[in-house]
């Protein structure tokens, strides 16, 4: 990586770690990064696509699954070991001013697997529904988003590994979406037309 870019990511890791520092975000961003802290929201999801899609919610449930299996098992089985970047709680010079509100952890920092995951399963669900709701598009990416942005604030992530995981997990979820297209047209599961109509 280009010592200009390893630089600017620095410099913004700073501004978001110690910067923007407040007891506020020191009480809500470890909860955001916490999957057990989102699990109201799962379950209103399946609970409301039973109830909307009936016999069509147990594709889309399991191909919001799918979406998060194959970031998180690729993100971190795969691109990580490859990468070896190390985390900024791990870097020798960088954990002196880190402020860590977290555990460290033990893996590499490139890509963050919890932004690979949560914007593979939004922008599965946006390229779903956006035609039916155009809501979704703000609130996906701002869900996604805040998980993200509290990857760096608790001193476990650079911003380029977040970046570059949301990117990543935006391919996955286009794919996926892509496999629901294809699962609909044969019709394995039943049409999915009525996913993408604008009433």
């Amino acid at each position: 990586m280009p010592d200009f870019l390893l630089q600017l990511d620095l410099h913004i890791f700073h501004f978001i770690n110690h910067t923007l520092a407040n007891p506020v975000f020191d009480f809500v961003m470890p909860l955001f990064r916490n999957p057990k802290f989102w699990i109201p929201l799962y379950v209103f999801v399946i609970f409301f696509c039973f109830w909307k899609f009936k016999k069509h919610a147990f594709l889309i449930i399991i191909l919001i699954a799918v979406a998060a299996g194959i970031a998180d098992k690729t993100s971190a089985g795969i691109y990580k070991p490859i990468i070896k970047r190390q985390r900024p709680c791990q870097d020798p010079m960088v954990r002196q001013t880190d402020e860590l509100r977290v555990i460290c952890g033990s893996g590499y920092s490139f890509p963050s697997t919890h932004a690979t995951d949560h914007f593979a399963m939004a922008a599965f669900v946006i390229f779903l529904f956006y035609k039916r709701w155009r809501w979704i598009l703000f609130w996906g990416i701002l869900w996604a988003g805040i998980i993200s942005f509290a990857q760096v604030y608790v001193g476990v992530h650079y911003p380029i590994d977040v970046l570059c995981g949301a990117i990543y997990g935006i391919l996955i979820g286009w794919l996926v979406y892509l496999l629901f297209k294809w699962l609909s047209k044969k019709n394995l599961f039943g049409s999915g037309g009525f996913l993408i109509s604008n009433s």
